[in-house]
């Protein structure tokens, strides 16, 4: 039995989540078969939460395969990405249909990346309101948010003082933790997290920078980190942020050497700073240029 991963207290929820979250992005294009043997990982490394999104390519269907007898054992999330309400509504009965349930624990807007975009989700006419009544009508017990791009931690702050979410989720790793605008404001966002009890939680904790001109073998957009050693020191880095929790990488190869750094990571023994940044110059671990984000178009200053 391989060592579990730990849990903590999913913000005001009461719910004891892993701090490591299954990023259900690596099933977009999954097979069944590759899809089964994820499910048998999560089970072993103690893995309670899956995290998903309508636009995830075949992700829900596949996870909602494994809702008949493992729907107690997970924390199930799932995205919206529409931003108009009627549009997020249809996406919403996708997503129940395509999970085989008939709600979800936490429903969340998917890629906010710049004050227009929050604006319209934010509107009379938005898809705020289908998170409203989603968790009025039970179809989700608790509503979230969620960010992309360097304007990430501004653009929830704003989010969570005009509503009140449960979760946010945005970038963070080794790159980002260092850089001076970026780092305060993901500080300033995650102290106000804390005094309302809003569960942080994060992803690209294992991005080595942008592809570039490199032919892309993973299936994600950045450049991973690849050898289990590295992996392991950017996954022990975000987790000695004890109150945040990390996504999984959105490839299903990838994904397996996320949970093993996890289920080993000792408190007292992350990584200091000297060793990241050894790890960041030998690697050239960098933040991908704002443009080449997803749905970001335009750098930002």
């Amino acid at each position: 039995m391989k060592k579990t991963i730990p849990k903590g207290r999913f913000g005001r929820t009461g719910s004891e989540n892993s701090r490591i979250i299954f990023g259900g992005a690596a099933l977009s294009d999954a097979t069944e078969q590759e899809a089964d043997r994820a499910l048998e990982q999560l089970l072993n490394y103690g893995v309670n939460h899956i995290d998903t999104a309508v636009t995830y390519g075949r992700s829900e269907q596949l996870i909602g395969r494994w809702m008949a007898d493992n729907r107690k054992d997970f924390f199930l999330a799932t995205k919206i990405d529409a931003r108009t309400y009627s549009e997020a509504r249809r996406e919403l009965d996708t997503s129940l249909k395509d999970l085989q349930v008939d709600s979800v624990d936490l429903l969340q807007m998917h890629e906010l990346v710049a004050e227009e975009d929050t604006n319209t989700f934010l509107n009379a006419g938005g898809a705020l309101r289908v998170l409203r009544e989603a968790r009025e009508q039970g179809l989700a017990r608790y509503v979230g948010v969620t960010s992309h791009g360097f304007e990430a931690p501004r653009l929830l702050r704003r989010c969570i003082d005009e509503f009140d979410f449960d979760s946010v989720l945005l970038p963070f790793n080794f790159a980002l933790s260092i850089h001076n605008s970026y780092r305060a404001d993901f500080e300033a966002l995650r102290h106000a997290c804390h005094l309302k009890g809003i569960a942080v939680q994060t992803m690209k904790s294992i991005q080595r920078g942008p592809w570039g001109d490199l032919p892309r073998t993973r299936h994600v957009w950045y450049r991973p980190l690849e050898e289990p050693a590295d992996i392991a020191r950017a996954v022990h880095w975000v987790m000695s942020f004890d109150d945040v929790f990390l996504t999984s990488a959105g490839d299903v190869n990838l994904m397996p050497l996320v949970l093993e750094a996890a289920a080993a990571f000792d408190p007292n023994a992350a990584p200091d700073r000297r060793e990241m940044d050894e790890m960041r110059a030998r690697l050239g671990m960098t933040i991908p240029p704002q443009a080449v984000w997803p749905r970001v178009k335009h750098p930002l200053p």
